[in-house]
């Protein structure tokens, strides 16, 4: 099949042509003549899969049959747009916008508007008093602009939520209903997913009018282009001497390092940029100017190394990243998907990196059985790990009381000498109750993690209670990632030299 074959506008073949692609994907050719149809669909398929494509095409087609049916927009009247697409994610709306803009290239007039949180209002409200054709935004700040009246949707053809499972995790199902409500009951709805499980398909059943269904891969598919790799390390000493050996290779050509928290993304981006590696983290808790600025330094391959959270790492679609580091581990199993996903994009092959304390260990068995894959264990000559692998053990029986754990308190749950069940209860054996470095906690505390609540309800910005990183940009602060006094020092422009700064501490936005 070719996108010849799909009736596509004249104007959105050419743009296709132009940016150098001849035939569908396996998720195109299956949603492109549904979606053109006017179905509803809910879509599933990997990341790097082109399912971008598979919507902004349809929505693209939207725009200009409105424009042949020969309705006139009258001057100085808010008419809205005729297609809404819902991101989850400021990034995830900024490469959407860009896919607009480029498939879009000879739709003359097209305006294309994305409305996210942590910019100011003022550019976004005189946008959305003219003419718009297609609007990209986050739930939180569209809410903020229906609830001042500027934001209209009655002539909303085509409602697009795109990764709706993240959105759901982040806390927006109420945003989702409200806004949806808004909308004509006639329009067209598609809706992509990594999962429609659960909430998710309850939410597809209550949006759509008989959707049809296309699954073109599963989290349990292989990535044939990504090899995974686990490194073991015994402390955060031997994890910190793995990552400085990796991200020496000449193999790596840009580098994502996932953290679990923002307050570890900035210790580690600072700790990198000392070594002298082009290195900035890229979290929610940074303001959008400065965000921008470092995914565009990461593009112009001024940036080697990014340090990222989950949140703010969807939507990064940079083909030259070569290597993805799990440093901490994800919350859940299929963000683990998702980070891996990074990498090995446009037919280019990458490599997928984990490494793992013992109290990791519970985790590395929930991804592997999410997955259905295992992740093969590496060394590396002269790093190799102490301690011997750690290996599943039997639970002890509902109510009873497990073994005695080294160095740990008797009893308890799950037995064993390492904090691998869910609640992460236990430590390994002899070691200390505060350990230095970004991860300083008592045994069994959960870390802060970011996502969910964290970036849910709050529409982009922490969760009340944390505000900016603890000791971020004040001297004598506390509660930094290494405990210190003075807290961190926040995340280094690439190529400023070793004291500068990007800009101001994070700040509350929306």
């Amino acid at each position: 099949m070719s996108f010849e074959n799909l009736g596509l506008h004249e104007a959105l073949n050419r743009a296709v042509l132009d940016a150098g692609y001849t035939a569908p994907t396996d998720v195109q050719s299956k949603a492109l003549p549904m979606a053109l149809q006017g179905r509803d669909l809910m879509v599933s398929s990997a990341t790097g899969s082109g399912k971008t494509a598979a919507f902004v095409l349809p929505a693209l087609t939207k725009v200009l049959a409105a424009r042949g049916d020969g309705i006139r927009r009258e001057k100085g009247v808010v008419h809205g747009p005729r297609v809404l697409v819902l991101v989850p994610t400021r990034e995830l709306a900024m490469q959407v916008t860009k896919a607009v803009s480029s498939y879009g290239r000879h739709v003359q007039g097209l305006r294309v508007l994305s409305v996210v949180g942590g910019v100011p209002y003022g550019a976004q409200l005189k946008a959305l008093r003219g003419p718009l054709d297609v609007l990209i935004a986050t739930p939180g700040r569209l809410m903020d602009h229906m609830a001042s009246g500027k934001a209209v949707l009655a002539n909303v053809q085509l409602l697009v939520l795109d990764e709706a499972d993240r959105m759901l995790d982040m806390g927006f199902i109420e945003d989702i209903h409200h806004i949806a409500a808004a909308l004509p009951q006639g329009r067209q709805t598609l809706m992509t997913s990594a999962t429609f499980a659960g909430p998710v398909g309850h939410l597809a059943m209550e949006l759509m009018r008989e959707p049809q269904r296309i699954e073109v891969t599963s989290h349990t598919e292989a990535h044939a282009d990504i090899e995974q790799r686990l490194h073991w390390a015994d402390d955060l000493t031997h994890k910190n001497a793995l990552l400085d050996h990796i991200l020496t290779e000449r193999t790596v050509d840009q580098a994502v390092v996932f953290t679990s928290t923002q307050r570890d993304a900035d210790w580690l981006a600072d700790r990198l940029a000392e070594m002298g590696h082009a290195a900035a983290a890229l979290h929610g808790g940074m303001p959008q100017g400065r965000r921008t600025r470092v995914l565009e330094g990461l593009r112009r391959r001024q940036l080697r190394v990014l340090v990222a959270t989950d949140v703010a790492a969807r939507g990064i679609d940079v083909p030259t990243i070569s290597h993805v580091i799990n440093y901490g581990l994800p919350m859940k199993a299929e963000d683990y998907v998702h980070r891996i996903g990074r990498t090995g994009r446009a037919g280019r092959s990458g490599l997928a990196v984990t490494l793992a304390e013992r109290r990791d260990f519970g985790m590395i068995q929930r991804i592997q059985r999410f997955t259905t894959q295992r992740i093969p264990s590496a060394t590396i000559e002269g790093l190799e790990p102490k301690r011997a692998e750690p290996k599943p053990e039997a639970r002890p029986p509902m109510g009873g009381r497990g073994p005695a754990r080294p160095g740990g308190r008797p009893g308890g749950f799950g037995g064993g000498g390492f904090s691998g069940g869910p609640r992460g209860f236990g430590g390994p054996a002899g070691r200390p109750p505060f350990e230095g470095g970004p991860d300083r906690r008592p045994h069994g505390a959960r870390p802060h993690h970011e996502g969910g609540a964290h970036e849910g309800p709050f529409h982009g910005r922490p969760a009340r209670g944390d505000g900016a990183p603890m000791g971020h940009g004040r001297p004598g602060g506390h509660g930094g990632p290494g405990g210190h006094p003075g807290g961190p020092r926040g995340p280094r422009p690439f190529g400023d030299g070793p004291k500068a700064r990007f800009g101001k501490p994070p700040m509350r936005q929306r």
